[in-house]
């Protein structure tokens, strides 16, 4: 796991653009995974950015959301099919429909998850992962207690993951959705590479378990310490609570240039 502390919310994203950039150079029909929420932002930002300036293409590009609220209308805001399309992916070229997520509306929702599994191994597995974290350190929508091994499933989101995500209904607690589908953490950890994204320090604690503290389902990030090609990006308010700054900083300044993110 490589611990790159940013000065702010802003170069992190522009870090994680960059390792997006480099890899469809490298494989241009390359396989995204596309978190939503608040902390992927600026790289969605950046990366809109430097296809305005004709500089990425992801038009032979392959796209899976991570998760989805069970329930919502079609036509609602939130959905994450939506949410998605407006941060990201009308923002570039790529084919709407090479970007796929969990149906929230799924008549049969295990017979859908393991539909979507079987999806993302036809596409060949996913090549980066963009993630956030919650404040109680859920990855996707897994929440505590969950486990380390899960495959894609229907999950009830804890309440304080609802209170967190209620500035998206309005502030309203009651709003927002009680079930979600979202990919497991065995689904997440088959990615290629994944990077991590998180500010502020609402997220410093869940920051802190998922690098420093053991491995546990109370903190379902902590999975990712098994990985062997994790990038966490942070600002300096969600490192804050990390007990090895200095030498996450020495490891990052020292690093050769050929081996990028």
């Amino acid at each position: 796991m490589e611990i790159v502390i940013c000065p702010d919310a802003v170069e992190a994203g522009k870090l994680g653009a960059a390792a997006i950039v480099a890899l469809l150079k490298r494989k241009p029909d390359a396989v995204l995974g596309l978190a939503t929420g608040s902390s992927p932002l600026h790289i969605y930002d950046e990366l809109a950015a430097r296809y305005e300036a004709g500089e990425v293409s992801f038009a032979q590009a392959k796209g899976f959301s991570l998760d989805e609220y069970v329930g919502l209308p079609a036509d609602h805001p939130e959905t994450y099919h939506n949410v998605i399309r407006k941060d990201f992916v009308h923002r570039v070229d790529f084919d709407d429909s090479a970007v796929r997520g969990p149906d929230g509306l799924a008549a049969d929702i295990p017979a859908f998850c393991a539909s979507y599994e079987a999806a993302i191994a036809e596409a060949g597995g996913v090549d980066l992962q963009i993630l956030g974290i919650g404040t109680v350190g859920h990855i996707g929508f897994n929440e505590p207690g969950s486990s380390l091994a899960s495959r894609t499933r229907i999950k009830t989101l804890t309440k304080q993951t609802r209170v967190d995500n209620a500035r998206f209904f309005d502030n309203d607690v009651s709003k927002v959705p009680t079930h979600c589908i979202t990919q497991g953490l065995g689904t997440i950890m088959a990615a290629r590479h994944i990077v991590l994204v998180a500010s502020g320090t609402n997220k410093a604690e869940a920051v802190h378990q998922l690098a420093e503290g053991a491995v546990s389902a109370m903190w379902p990030g902590t999975v990712l310490q098994h990985h062997p090609h994790v990038t966490v990006l942070l600002d300096e308010a969600a490192a804050s609570r990390l007990q090895l700054t200095g030498y996450y900083r020495e490891t990052y300044a020292s690093k050769p240039d050929w081996q990028g993110l």
